[in-house]
């Protein structure tokens, strides 16, 4: 299965890590699939705070849910979830999106395309 790892680094990072992915082609080590996302610092201590986290595992368990339901379920005024939902969809953790709702104009849809694979969190300080 997949694993998505959520890092926190710089370019030069990425370079490295890149690096050493081809480097274990070359070796012809089987590479494992992995979705590895790069996090501003100061982004990463605001992901890991537990409304945020909670809110991407009740996602994961729905895959997708209405807005409205959504402030409902957690109890969460439509202010902080949307700034929230901003965080998350800005490193395409939640996709975020209108869908018409027949007979109700539209609606604001959450989903998300996480499955049930771990999620890495890793910061280097």
């Amino acid at each position: 299965s997949m694993s998505i790892e959520i890092t926190s680094g710089s370019v030069d990072d990425f370079f490295a890590s890149a690096k050493e992915t081809a480097r274990d082609i070359d070796q012809g080590k089987r590479l494992t699939r992995k979705n590895r996302i790069w996090v501003a610092p100061e982004d990463m201590m605001l992901l890991l705070k537990a409304e945020r986290t909670n809110l991407v595992q009740y996602l994961r368990e729905q895959k997708k849910v209405s807005f409205t339901d959504l402030t409902k379920k957690l109890n969460r005024s439509a202010v902080s979830l949307n700034s929230d939902l901003k965080l998350l969809s800005k490193y395409n953790l939640v996709h975020v999106h209108k869908e018409s709702n027949p007979g109700h104009g539209q609606h604001k849809v959450v989903e998300t395309n996480l499955g049930s694979e771990k999620i890495e969190f890793r910061v280097e300080i």
